[in-house]
């Protein structure tokens, strides 16, 4: 056996238990003790968290609402959020970006990605303080007037479109593959898209899709 598993010998106490025994047996030590003593420096660390935080020139939101500044489709937006309001629910309450639909609303249907400085982000799961000052990209930005993206305009001719739900999600991941990786194969395509749910089954049509545009104007 080891030297740091060893047991100790028997009568031989550890020496950190001791004091720990004397406290408590001490005539002077009550439950009121025990509890300032072990909760003091929580509340006072709780206290003066904002303070130190403001002295080391971070910005301290909350816990009401506060304006905040996006960048959204190479623009610059102000919404007033509370610190608990997810980007997802900013675009579309107080921007009327709809295009990132809410279905699961917990991160796991890609219904509403959004690129954050080039990478994919389900925008339910983001919060909207954590993309101040990033390059948030919604499906809004990506047509030209009435001109659809190179990825809209293959998911439309190849028929990849059945309800709609996860539509904009899809051509996000899209998207952000193809700026990446430009002609994509086969198994790169279907691995950036895995975070995607299509609950209507259309995902042969969305990989010919993504694989047609390989290549082309990506917008």
């Amino acid at each position: 056996m080891s030297e740091h598993t060893r047991s100790r010998p028997a009568g031989e106490d550890s020496p950190s238990s001791a004091p720990a025994e004397a406290s408590a047996s001490s005539p002077n030590f009550s439950r009121r003790t025990f509890l300032k003593s072990v909760g003091v420096t929580p509340v006072v660390a709780a206290a003066i968290a904002p303070d130190a935080a403001e002295a080391q020139g971070a910005t301290v939101v909350g816990p009401e609402a506060a304006p905040l500044t996006l960048t959204i489709n190479g623009q610059k937006r102000t919404v007033t959020v509370e610190p608990r309001t997810t980007l997802l629910d900013a675009m579309r309450q107080q921007l009327e970006l709809t295009g990132a639909k809410r279905v699961c609303d917990r991160g796991s249907c890609g219904a509403c990605t959004v690129t954050i400085d080039k990478r994919t982000a389900y925008a339910c799961s983001v919060l909207a303080v954590d993309a101040e000052g990033a390059d948030i990209r919604t499906i809004e930005g990506l047509t030209q007037g009435t001109v659809l993206h190179p990825v809209q305009q293959a998911i439309f001719e190849k028929d990849g479109t059945m309800c709609g739900f996860c539509t904009p999600g899809f051509v996000m991941s899209t998207v952000a593959l193809l700026d990446k990786t430009p002609n994509p194969t086969a198994a790169q395509a279907k691995k950036a898209l895995d975070g995607n749910i299509c609950r209507c089954g259309t995902y042969v049509r969305l990989l010919e899709a993504a694989l047609s545009v390989k290549g082309g104007a990506r917008g």
